[in-house]
């Protein structure tokens, strides 16, 4: 199963975001295919945080237009919405010491955490800080 990192979500979700076209296309292509296709619950709490956040944007989205969003993705019969499982903290731990990160990494540990739990065989994002996790594979499709 492919999961979305929020980096692949906002800029499919933002036409004025560099790979708006080529992250809808990615995004499309998944949420219309039978295939499982997964967002972890973080991802999209924090979508709606950078969609929106004034300091990034000219004109940043409204929350009611990144819940709009988040509804949509929602409709997709394939979506599998990750949550944390009861062992989350501690795989956490274990990325973090093994990968040795510190600071805001923190977050791209429990996202992997979250992915490694619910059998996610690849995550898609164009941020490179993903390598430090021997244990997932990643792929920028936008590319």
């Amino acid at each position: 199963m492919i999961a979305l990192d929020t980096n692949i979500l906002v800029h499919a979700h933002r036409a004025d975001a560099s790979l708006h076209d080529q992250a809808k296309e990615a995004v499309r292509s998944l949420a219309e295919s039978p295939a499982p296709w997964a967002i972890c619950y973080h991802s999209l709490i924090e979508f709606h945080a950078v969609v929106t956040r004034p300091r990034l944007w000219q004109a940043p989205s409204t929350p009611e237009q990144a819940i709009d969003q988040i509804q949509a993705w929602r409709e997709s019969p394939s979506l599998r919405i990750l949550l944390d499982s009861e062992d989350a903290l501690d795989l956490v731990m274990r990325l973090a010491m093994e990968s040795r990160v510190s600071g805001a990494m923190i977050h791209d540990a429990r996202i992997v955490a979250c992915c490694q739990s619910h059998g996610v065989t690849e995550l898609w994002s164009v941020d490179r800080d993903f390598s430090r996790f021997p244990s997932i594979k990643t792929r920028n499709p936008l590319v």
